[in-house]
């Protein structure tokens, strides 16, 4: 018989993590097939992976496809039901696999699930890029329980649970094998940073369901591939949720939604410039004269829009920086 996941991390010139994270990969995952996928480095990685992980099926990719096409090319052949795509600077921890076994066992609507995320380096708190699951506002602004945006919360087993979440972190994310092809995969046309956020609205707009799973621990180094004060992420996380709202917003909101991202993000810009940082500020400029660009392109990519409650929160810049509510306990209480 067959395994049920397909174990899947991508790597460009990650030859140290993949020393440091595979063995534990390999120790604490036998529900699992392992995979490589490798765009294309030029470290060495390759070699190592078929010297001393014979048992790890490497996957290569002809060039630095970034996430998104990385992902979708690595994984087209595989054939077990449910993909786990997982960075390479992950921890995982023994029987992390159980519990989110059971969670697909129990629900055939399930789709997708991310695990408990906390950091590497400082194992007692949640770790930004994805923590407790996530969440949107009105306006695309991604939070989490556990993160709200530098605002990072100590795990207590507050987030102890299983909860319908709107999105999970591409850090650690499952997803069912059928479901990832019927949505065609990422969005190539981001490269990197919050495709998953757009997979997971498409998703719940044909009606697949998002879970998180607290009783899944993973830890998270966060920020080996591109650091988080870099301005290229900026430039692409802002990009990319212009993006993701032109895609998925029902049309009546579509244009008043992404003008107030238009103001909101000129103020984030003259933060910046506040904040003595002018290359976050031309980051946010060009992230807009792209997006605009791409927005013939963009139109083709349009599908039915089946949820229009995709926020419970109007404005987690309002809530965080002015309401001066700092933790999503105190924001309000999903189930």
């Amino acid at each position: 018989m067959g395994k049920q996941f397909a174990l899947v991390v991508l790597n460009w010139n990650g030859k140290k993590l993949l020393e440091t994270f595979l063995p534990t990969l390999e120790k604490y995952s036998p529900q699992a097939n392992l995979y490589v996928v490798d765009n294309n480095s030029t470290d060495g990685s390759q070699a190592l992976i078929q010297r001393e992980f014979p048992n790890i099926q490497l996957i290569q990719n002809q060039g630095n496809y970034g996430y998104a096409k990385g992902y979708n090319e690595g994984v087209a052949a595989l054939t077990e039901p449910i993909l786990i795509l997982i960075n390479s600077d992950i921890e995982v921890t023994e029987n992390w696999l159980v519990p989110i076994a059971e969670l697909y066992d129990k629900d055939p609507e399930l789709a997708i699930v991310q695990p408990k995320i906390l950091d590497y380096k400082n194992k007692a708190y949640f770790e930004y890029a994805g923590a407790g699951g996530g969440y949107i506002d009105r306006y695309g602004f991604p939070y989490c329980r556990g993160r709200i945006f530098t605002t990072i919360e100590k795990d207590e087993g507050q987030y102890d649970d299983i909860a319908t979440i709107f999105w999970a972190s591409g850090a650690c994310f499952f997803i069912k094998n059928d479901v990832f092809k019927t949505l065609q995969g990422l969005d190539e046309a981001f490269f990197a940073h919050q495709e998953e956020i757009d997979l997971c609205w498409r998703a719940q707009n044909r009606g697949y369901r998002i879970k998180y799973c607290g009783f899944s621990t993973v830890y998270h180094v966060g920020g080996a591939t591109l650091n988080y004060a870099h301005p290229q992420k900026t430039y692409l996380n802002f990009r990319n949720s212009l993006m993701m709202l032109y895609k998925n917003l029902p049309a009546r909101h579509k244009f008043t939604t992404i003008f107030a991202r238009l103001c909101l993000d000129g103020i984030a810009g003259i933060r910046y410039l506040f904040l003595l940082q002018p290359q976050h500020c031309w980051a946010i400029i060009r992230a807009h004269f792209a997006f605009y660009k791409r927005i013939p392109k963009l139109k083709n990519k349009v599908e039915f829009i089946n949820i229009n409650n995709y926020f419970t929160e109007k404005s987690i810049i309002f809530t965080y920086f002015v309401a001066r509510k700092k933790k999503f306990i105190t924001i309000h209480n999903k189930q």
